[in-house]
């Protein structure tokens, strides 16, 4: 694809590169056509710095595209992020702008300091400088009260509650360094990190996928099967409760029904749970099932064993409510869930009907039971996984074995 390059004085550099090359590559290219060495190019895509090791078409950067370029004379410190001895900014705006420009640094900032955030985002360096010179008398203030306390309790090096408390103090300041250190050269470790989506198809619905390999089973919201036009399927009997971070009432179960993802349409088994803050989880019983790979390096989910690939969504892409609702994507999905259909009067063949939480209770208290449930959860009737667990004596993978094999 080609894409178009401005350089800070305003050249214009057209270049014709694959869109999964990364961005070092391409400060190659143009290091060739501007004789600015790669280690002082800085490439801005829509106001952000795309960092070396980013691929282009991971920044969403399409045919015909426009980065800037910027550059950092070393020699001559035009853009010195330093500090002067008393903690102000060698070259205020430079800073100012440096971290402007690193979003997860922002992000991080708006959360525990938001004085200094909004100075950042301010257009007065004054205000920005004061700043910075009043937390470094800040930091100066406490190692000095540190050092001072340490004295004296260096004074009877016999007291053990002294002892106690320089022990304390060491590893607060251990914490504080490691901190500071993280802050400075891992910045992005504090920022919250995005899940993993995909856009799927339930049913024919278009919906948006929360991949969790973490996750036993394949959810999906009450409500959600609704939307899709699944709830005629439901089987009832397979009620209990999923425990995981939390815990929620799983209402039952549908055994089948297709998901499209990319072109292909796959078989898909879903566990239904009444919870209002879970829309759609693909889970690693499904994950396993269709042989899916999680590919971080070229984000994308391969499915298929690699028939068909999907990007995973940026977070631009995906909806507030998804954001917000991961807090509760583990709950009955990441531990374990307790199904009420595992128990049968009378025939091992069909589920009996549910009984509520009683009945749920009594098949958590059997090991032979749980058994049971994880391989009839891998798609297996009863009846089968009864007598593939007592040809080998119970022992469950040999049994999982034999099961996938026949």
């Amino acid at each position: 694809m080609k894409i178009t390059v401005m350089t800070a004085d305003e050249r214009i550099i057209s270049l014709d590169v694959d869109p999964q090359e990364i961005v070092e590559n391409v400060k190659a290219l143009l290091e060739v056509e501007t004789q600015v060495p790669l280690q002082q190019q800085q490439l801005l895509y829509h106001g952000r710095e795309a960092r070396n090791n980013e691929r282009l078409s991971s920044l969403g950067v399409v045919e015909g595209d426009l980065i800037m370029m910027t550059s950092t004379d070393i020699r001559t410190g035009t853009d010195n992020l330093g500090l002067n001895p008393d903690g102000s900014a060698v070259n205020p705006r430079a800073l100012q702008q440096h971290i402007r420009n690193d979003s997860h640094l922002l992000s991080q900032l708006r959360q525990s300091d938001q004085e200094f955030a909004q100075a950042i985002l301010g257009d007065n360096l004054d205000a920005f400088q004061n700043i910075l010179r009043r937390r470094h008398q800040e930091r100066l203030q406490q190692q000095r009260i540190q050092q001072e306390q340490l004295a004296l309790l260096n004074a009877d090096p016999f007291d053990i509650d002294a002892q106690r408390k320089i022990e304390e103090m060491i590893r607060q300041r251990n914490v504080d360094e490691n901190w500071e250190n993280a802050l400075e050269h891992n910045p992005e470790s504090f920022a919250r990190v995005v899940m993993l989506y995909v856009d799927m198809e339930v049913n024919g619905v278009p919906l948006k996928a929360f991949v969790d390999s973490g996750a036993q089973m394949t959810i999906i919201s009450r409500s959600c099967a609704e939307r899709c036009g699944l709830l005629r399927l439901l089987d009832k009997r397979y009620t209990g409760i999923a425990r995981g971070v939390g815990q929620s009432a799983i209402v039952g179960r549908i055994h089948v029904a297709p998901i499209k993802i990319g072109t292909i349409y796959y078989p898909c088994t879903f566990t239904v749970l009444d919870s209002p803050d879970l829309e759609f989880l693909f889970g690693l019983d499904m994950l396993r099932k269709h042989q899916c790979e999680i590919d971080l390096k070229q984000n994308v989910l391969r499915v298929g064993g690699g028939e068909v690939s999907v990007p995973f969504l940026q977070e631009k892409d995906i909806p507030t409510q998804f954001l917000v609702e991961e807090k509760f994507a583990n709950q009955g999905a990441s531990a374990s869930a307790e199904l009420s259909s595992a128990k049968k009067a009378g025939s091992s063949s069909t589920p009996a009907p549910s009984t509520g939480l009683s009945q749920v209770n009594s098949t958590q208290g059997s090991n032979q039971e749980s058994k049971i449930i994880r391989l009839m959860e891998l798609g297996f009737d009863r009846a089968t996984v009864i007598q593939a667990l007592t040809l080998f004596n119970g022992n469950e993978e040999q049994a999982a074995g034999y099961l996938f094999g026949g």
